[in-house]
Order: C-alpha cells, then sequence, then structure tokens
C-alpha cells in the first residue's frame, strides 16, 4: 500500500469510527466493501477516489448499518479527506476514472 493510499484509506476507517460510531473492524470493513462496490482497492484508492466513494456509495452502506444521517457522516469524513490533500496527497487519477468504474452510480 501506498503511503498516501494509506493514510487515505486509514483516515477514511479512523473518520468513520469516530463519526459513524462503530468500532474499528466495522468501520474498516464498512470501507473495503464500499470500495469493493466501486471496483477500488484500500491499497491504492486516492483521496479523489474516496470523496466519490463518500458521496455515491458510503451513505446506502451506512444506511444499511443503522449510521444516522450517513449523508453527514459522508461529508465530514470528505472534508476530512480534503483537508489530507491539501497537505500533499495528490490523487493519481481522475473523479471521472472513478465514475466510469462506478458505471453510473
Amino acid at each position: 500500500m501506498s503511503a498516501s493510499a494509506a493514510s487515505v484509506f486509514e483516515t477514511t476507517c479512523e473518520e468513520l469510527a469516530r463519526q459513524g460510531g462503530l468500532d474499528g473492524l466495522s468501520a474498516r470493513g464498512t470501507v473495503r466493501l464500499a470500495l469493493k462496490a466501486a471496483g477500488l482497492d484500500a491499497r491504492s484508492v486516492t483521496s479523489g477516489q474516496m470523496r466519490v466513494v463518500l458521496e455515491k456509495v458510503m451513505p446506502a452502506e451506512l444506511a444499511a448499518r443503522g449510521v444516522p444521517d450517513p449523508g453527514t457522516v459522508c461529508r465530514g469524513i470528505a472534508a476530512r479527506i480534503s483537508a489530507l490533500e491539501a497537505d500533499g496527497a495528490r490523487p493519481r487519477s481522475s473523479v471521472e476514472d472513478v465514475f466510469r468504474r462506478l458505471g453510473g452510480v
């Protein structure tokens, strides 16, 4: 796992546990499932890709797990990922690439 992909994945999991009220293992599993649904892998996900997953895939995953107000949780996590990106972790592929992989989800 590259350093930036690791930090995006880890940050997302940590923020999901904190903001979504899931335990660490459940948060990691939920993020992995959302990434898999988007055709992405935790070892190579970029911040841009993760933001799209948080917008398009993760709200349904969180709703299925009974997390209250999944949209707000996802926006909060996306804001944290954006801050991480501003600190130097730049995406390697475009948001359009992610939408193509999602197949219009």
